[in-house]
């Protein structure tokens, strides 16, 4: 289906030159000569962004605009306007506009605009969804992605969880392998049983084999009663070992007897015990390559690997870090009784490009701490790590999306920030003139001097 333009304009020369040159975009377009028809048409059927003149003889685009934000605040309205009247723009973005064109029109901003304007309702949209369906509980137990790496994941989730294979879940740490496994027991059979979970890396090798099996009073100093283990607690359910990689050679052999036979044996007992229990572990290591090196039993190693799944890095899935960081701030501002609504573009774009070495987990802390430090309403990147800001920095000459300002005036650059920023505080100059990093009066003295 095809994206769909609403064009308003009054001049009929000026509104077929638009829907000619959208058109030759890609684009199918609808027409209205004034505000009313804009605003009847809107009301009519669906459109993705509305282009709309703000001088019309009859119902000007500011009078149509609040009537069609009240209608669908969703939709994003561009604005145009002449270059004298940008006081006008500054009030039409207050009213919530998208953002505005100065006449004549630039028509390589003109394409760059109404794309990230699309760009920006389908994140919104997304992020919207994704809000009412974990609030709702109808996520996938809290898999929280839309790229297609993680569609992946999600798909292969639903096609293992309700079958008793072992899975063996890789990937980086701070990729949620332990919520992958949560997703798997909570869509089993066996969700009504408990998942337990135990980090193997955590462990001493006798630590680690009490643990899992269990002990006999008396079976070592401390043992004043009979123990059962972890395997035995997950009778009927689901055990997770986490950290699986890490365990010793000697460890691997005791474990490779529960993985293949589901028989355990308590430290100082001579009894066997079966359990009925699905196995599911997780490793930041290439077992295989642990198993080449003669680190890793390979019998215990394809006992693992029935069902293999790898989750990606966050700089594989870059598309998810927007609806990423706005799940986590929702929660942290609750959580911390902060009224924060989001992130300015910079702040979004910092987190964007930066490349997460400790993935979710690392993006998860970030958020945390931009939440407890903000004042504002919006988190800046001066709530941010300064690390991001530097790699940021060095990425810009690479383009990173940030550099599409270049070539311009600095004085459009500064006025083009100014906007923005007015538009992200609703107006309120304090707080633009904060996180623009200079004094109101500054910023007084900016906009009378670009006759804002």
């Amino acid at each position: 289906m095809k994206t769909t333009i609403l064009i308003v304009d009054d001049d009929k020369g000026h509104l077929s030159m638009l829907k000619t040159i959208l058109g030759g975009w890609g684009y199918e377009t609808a027409s209205a000569m004034d505000g009313g028809e804009a605003v009847s048409a809107v009301k009519e059927r669906p459109f993705d962004a509305v282009l709309m003149d703000v001088r019309m003889a009859r119902v000007s685009g500011i009078e149509a605009l609040e009537e069609i934000k009240a209608y669908n605040p969703a939709i994003p309205v561009l604005i145009m306007t002449a270059y004298s009247s940008v006081d006008v723009a500054v009030e039409a973005m207050k009213l919530g506009a998208y953002d505005y064109l100065t006449k004549p029109l630039n028509f390589d901003e003109l394409k760059l605009t109404l794309e990230r304007a699309l760009e920006h309702r389908r994140l919104s949209e997304e992020n919207r969804h994704l809000r009412e369906t974990v609030s709702s509980g109808q996520s996938l137990t809290g898999i929280i992605g839309t790229s297609p790496a993680m569609r992946e994941v999600i798909e292969m989730v639903k096609v293992v969880a309700p079958t008793e294979a072992t899975v063996l879940i890789t990937g980086e740490s701070g990729t949620g392998k332990e919520l992958i496994a949560r997703a798997i027991h909570s869509n089993s059979a066996r969700k009504a049983k408990q998942l337990v979970t135990i980090n193997c890396a955590a462990l001493s090798e006798t630590l680690l084999e009490s643990e899992l099996f269990g002990h006999e009073k008396g079976a070592f100093t401390g043992a004043d009663k009979r123990r059962d283990g972890r395997f035995m607690q997950a009778d009927k359910g689901t055990i997770f070992l986490d950290e699986i990689g890490e365990i010793s050679m000697p460890m691997q052999a005791k474990l490779l007897r529960a993985v293949q036979e589901r028989e355990i044996q308590r430290v100082g007992s001579d009894t066997v015990q079966s359990v009925d229990v699905r196995i599911l572990a997780a490793t930041n290591r290439d077992l295989k390559a642990e198993v080449d090196a003669g680190r890793f039993r390979e019998d215990l190693y394809y006992r693992l690997h029935v069902m293999a799944l790898r989750l990606p890095a966050l700089r594989e899935r870059q598309d998810d870090v927007p609806l990423l960081a706005n799940f986590f701030l929702d929660r942290f501002a609750e959580k911390n009784r902060k009224a924060v609504k989001g992130f300015t573009p910079l702040a979004m774009d910092m987190l964007i490009h930066h490349a997460w070495p400790g993935n979710v987990r690392e993006l998860e802390n970030t958020i945390e701490r931009a939440i407890i430090l903000c004042m504002g309403e919006y988190v800046t990147e001066k709530e941010l790590p300064a690390a991001l800001l530097r790699s940021y920095e060095q990425d810009a000459p690479a383009g990173n999306g940030h550099g599409q300002l270049g070539g311009q005036p600095l004085e459009d650059v500064q006025k083009l920030a100014i906007l923005a920023t007015l538009e992200q505080t609703g107006g309120n100059k304090s707080e633009a003139a904060k996180i623009l990093d200079i004094t109101r009066t500054t910023l007084n003295n900016k906009l009378k001097k670009y006759g804002m």
